[in-house]
C-alpha cells in the first residue's frame, strides 16, 4: 500500500472522527449551556470538553503510536512529549462564535510532520461544511452537494479579498499591514473558516496579527497548503508546529 493511499485512507477515518465530535458540539449547542473561564480567561464551555474527549479516543483507537497535543488537555497541564509527528486539536475553534450562536466555529484535527501540518480536517458543523487536505492528496469541501476539489486562486485584477478575525479584530494594525495593497473586499469571518475560504478560492489574503495558539490554525493550514496556499510568519518564515509553548508567532496566510 502506497503512503499516497495510507494518508487518504487516515483522512477518511479523521473526517469520521470530526463528525462524530461535531456531533456532539451540536448536541450542546442546543441546550442552554453554561461558559466558564479558564487561566487565561478565555471562555470554554461543556462542548469543547465533550468533543475533545471523543477526538482523543478516536486516534487513540487510529493511531495509539502517535501523540495528541489537544487545547482542553493542555490547559489542564496534560502536555505530551511530542517529536517529528504528532496530533494537534482543538475540540471546538471559535468558542467566541459558538456562544454567540452564529454558526462560526469549527473542529480542527491536524497530523504533523516534521514541524509541517500534513493532514487536516476542519468541520463547520453548524454550517454543514467539512474541509479536508492532505500533502500529496489535495483539498476539497463537503457540504450538502457532495464532494468537490478545492484550490486557492490568483488574486482577481481589481483587489485583493482580505478576510480578518471576527472576535479578534485589531482594526489599526490590519490597516497599517494592508497599506499599499490593493484591497477590493474586506470580509469577517470566525475560527480557522478563514483559513479554509482563502483554501477555498473564496478570499487571498488573512494577515492574523494577534495571539493565536498551534492547535488554532494547524488543521486550516493543512487543507490550505493542500489547496496550494502558504501560511508565513510577517519575516517571510514558513510557520512551524511543535514550537515552545505552542505559541505562534503573527502570521499572513495567502493564497500563492
Amino acid at each position: 500500500m502506497t503512503d499516497k493511499l495510507l494518508r487518504a485512507e487516515l483522512l477518511e477515518a479523521v473526517m469520521r472522527i470530526a463528525r462524530e465530535a461535531g456531533e456532539v458540539v451540536m448536541a450542546v449547542y442546543e441546550t442552554d449551556f453554561a461558559v466558564r473561564g479558564k487561566d487565561d480567561a478565555s471562555p470554554v464551555t461543556e462542548a469543547d470538553e465533550r468533543a475533545e474527549a471523543v477526538i482523543l479516543a478516536g486516534l487513540a483507537g487510529l493511531t495509539p503510536e502517535i501523540p495528541v497535543v489537544a487545547e482542553e488537555a493542555v490547559a489542564a497541564g496534560r502536555i505530551p512529549q511530542v517529536s517529528e509527528r504528532f496530533w494537534l486539536v482543538d475540540p471546538l475553534d471559535g468558542t467566541k462564535e459558538f456562544i454567540k450562536r452564529n454558526g462560526e466555529f469549527t473542529v480542527n484535527i491536524a497530523l504533523i510532520e516534521h514541524g509541517e501540518p500534513v493532514l487536516g480536517v476542519v468541520l463547520a458543523p453548524a454550517l454543514g461544511l467539512l474541509y479536508g487536505g492532505a500533502s500529496g492528496i489535495g483539498a476539497f469541501v463537503e457540504d450538502g452537494q457532495g464532494r468537490r476539489t478545492i484550490s486557492c486562486r490568483q488574486p482577481p485584477a481589481e483587489g485583493l479579498t482580505v478576510v480578518a478575525s471576527r472576535s479578534h479584530g485589531d482594526a489599526a494594525a490590519l490597516d497599517a499591514f494592508l497599506a499599499g495593497r490593493k484591497v477590493a473586499n474586506l470580509v469577517g469571518a470566525g475560527s480557522s473558516l478563514k483559513l479554509c475560504r482563502v483554501a477555498a478560492g473564496e478570499a487571498d489574503l488573512y494577515p492574523r496579527l494577534g495571539r493565536t495558539m498551534e492547535w488554532d490554525i494547524a488543521a486550516g493550514h493543512a487543507v490550505l497548503s493542500a489547496a496550494g496556499g502558504t501560511v508565513k510568519t510577517l519575516e517571510g518564515a514558513a510557520l512551524r508546529y511543535g514550537k515552545p509553548g505552542f505559541d505562534n508567532p503573527h502570521f499572513v496566510a495567502s493564497a500563492v
